[in-house]
């Protein structure tokens, strides 16, 4: 038997990124402008932005996304009443599909949020170049990244694009009902928890929790004290006392290594936050877990 390969469609089709970036401005920034031969999308995640698009000025409200067609002169500035956040990605795609984007304005959808902060976070874990770093025009490689982080923002760029032509294609989506919703929480929130767990030795603050996740404070919180029982800084938390268990009954790192490899500012803080979860200092958590090795042993 002789089998016939077919050879898939591919019309999105992302191989060349030029950067990505994610920019907390003040009320008053202004970016004079650019144009270039690849193209560029801008995403307000937080307050509204004046965009120039060739000659065209347009209003960009939180959720909101353009796309920049590869030559088109475009430039950016706050409205002067809030401070702005957005993203920038800019990337090499080529084919008669892209045309649907040119002087494009979408709203994301859940989905389109997923992907966009999937695109974030992996481009925080690949790349050395500091996500808002203005003048950045080339992307370093870490030494050390997660296994095909640059194949997921390649990923998730093409997918987030193909939903948005089909969405565009078949008319407005559907709003999302009850169990919809229920499931994009429940997806938000194991992304989160994963994002947590990867960065279990830093000192995240609860902006840095939602920079990296593209998500509001009040829509986190919610999140996780519906589904968790408590906030999300409580939640990670635990997930520190929770790991610091694990390696005290490794037993191969002292209480000071623990800390500091867990991001606490001192052993006293540390020993004093073990306490409060556990309602034991880790000399006590050690003690009592070398008696039930002893107990199991049949030792007195």
């Amino acid at each position: 038997m002789s089998y016939v390969p077919l050879e898939l469609e591919r019309p999105i089709q992302v191989d060349r990124i030029y950067s990505v970036h994610y920019f907390e401005y003040g009320p008053d920034y202004s970016f004079m402008g650019e144009s270039h031969d690849f193209w560029e999308i801008l995403y307000v995640d937080k307050g509204e932005v004046y965009v120039t698009a060739d000659q065209e000025e347009k209003l960009l409200k939180k959720g909101q996304m353009i796309f920049h067609r590869p030559g088109e002169f475009h430039n950016v500035r706050a409205t002067g009443k809030d401070a702005p956040n957005i993203v920038i990605i800019s990337f090499e795609c080529n084919g008669e599909a892209m045309k649907f984007f040119e002087s494009r304005v979408s709203s994301a959808g859940d989905n389109e949020r997923v992907l966009m902060a999937r695109i974030v976070e992996m481009a925080g874990a690949a790349f050395d170049t500091p996500l808002d770093d203005p003048l950045a025009q080339k992307l370093e490689r870490r030494e050390t990244v997660p296994f095909g982080a640059e194949q997921i923002i390649a990923i998730s760029l093409e997918y987030m694009l193909i939903e948005l032509i089909r969405r565009g294609e078949n008319g407005a989506a559907a709003r999302p009902t009850s169990l919809i919703r229920e499931r994009s929480q429940n997806e938000f929130l194991a992304r989160v928890q994963q994002y947590l767990e990867a960065n279990i030795q830093r000192r995240l603050t609860l902006s840095d929790i939602c920079r990296d996740n593209l998500v509001g404070r009040s829509y986190l919180q919610k999140v996780f004290r519906e589904k968790t029982g408590g906030g999300a800084m409580e939640y990670f938390g635990n997930l520190k006392i929770k790991k610091a268990k694990e390696m005290i009954r490794e037993g191969s790192h002292n209480f000071t290594e623990i800390a500091a490899m867990l991001g606490y500012n001192s052993i006293h803080y540390f020993s004093r936050h073990f306490k409060k979860v556990t309602g034991m200092t880790p000399s006590e958590y050690a003690s009592s877990v070398k008696v039930l090795a002893r107990r199991g042993r049949g030792e007195e």
